[in-house]
């Protein structure tokens, strides 16, 4: 799968890492976002060489958006990159990323197909630009070729303070929560409730103005969030997880989501 898309910030073009410098690139990238911009941590954390690693990397596939114009041997060359790991992938592995916030019991069982999505990125020079266009269009093609049914995450919203995320984290909850047969729950040692303001003093235009993008994104699409939300103090988020049914999704949604139209 290869999608090449010309752009003023350098010429771009879309694949699944083949190389460990794809690997490795997608790595400094997560580095970049998620520990020099937000703060984050975690085991496998390479400071010294600016990658971010974790364990489930060896079992994902990694779309990664390319910067030909980028010596491939710097790392940096690597502009966006998601993960994607199969319910067969996470099977041999021994679980999905998100078991370790969320009880993901309800969609193990459905049956369906399964991707869990996680480590979504992209450079700072590149955010607002064609980057997210096409990786959302890998994506859907990937969901497709793979005959995916059920997406799901953790999505981040920055900082582990639960008052200040108190406006966002209700809306999503009130105006959100998934259906019972999609509804994750947080693992019960680290629930954290997101009904904190009463639907009558939710200020729903305020509330969607704190919930980041990417969240915006899965919504518009008819994504849900699950029950409960799980502080991540050492990514310094606060996670809720989010599951779309692409069998749920309207045609209006469904072509959004084809083409890569986040917008």
């Amino acid at each position: 799968m290869t999608v090449a898309q010309p752009s003023n910030n350098g010429n771009l073009v879309l694949r699944l890492a083949s190389s460990d410098a794809d690997l490795q690139g997608a790595q400094r990238l997560r580095y970049r976002v998620f520990v020099d911009e937000l703060g984050g941590n975690g085991p496998l954390v390479d400071h010294e060489n600016r990658f971010e690693r974790d364990a489930f990397d060896a079992s994902a596939d990694h779309l990664v958006l390319v910067d030909r114009d980028i010596d491939e041997a710097s790392f940096e060359h690597v502009v966006g990159a998601y993960r994607l790991l199969t319910d067969e992938a996470a099977m041999a592995h021994g679980s999905f990323y998100s078991e370790s916030e969320y009880d993901l019991g309800i969609l193990k069982a459905s049956g369906r197909r399964l991707l869990e999505l996680g480590r979504s990125c992209v450079s700072a020079e590149h955010r607002g630009g064609m980057a997210l266009h096409l990786l959302w269009s890998g994506l859907a093609d990937y969901v497709l070729e793979r005959e995916i049914e059920i997406l799901f995450g953790v999505a981040s919203l920055h900082g582990t303070d639960v008052e200040r995320l108190a406006l966002p984290l209700s809306h999503l909850h009130r105006a959100h929560l998934a259906p019972p047969e999609l509804r994750v729950r947080a693992v019960e040692t680290a629930y954290q409730p997101m009904d904190l303001i009463p639907e009558d003093r939710i200020d729903r235009v305020a509330a969607m103005r704190d919930v980041p993008a990417l969240i915006k994104s899965y919504l518009r699409l008819g994504g849900f969030v699950g029950d409960g939300a799980f502080v991540d103090h050492a990514f310094n988020t606060t996670d809720v997880c989010l599951v779309m049914d692409t069998s749920r999704m309207n045609q209006k949604a469904t072509a959004r989501f084809t083409e890569g139209a986040l917008r």
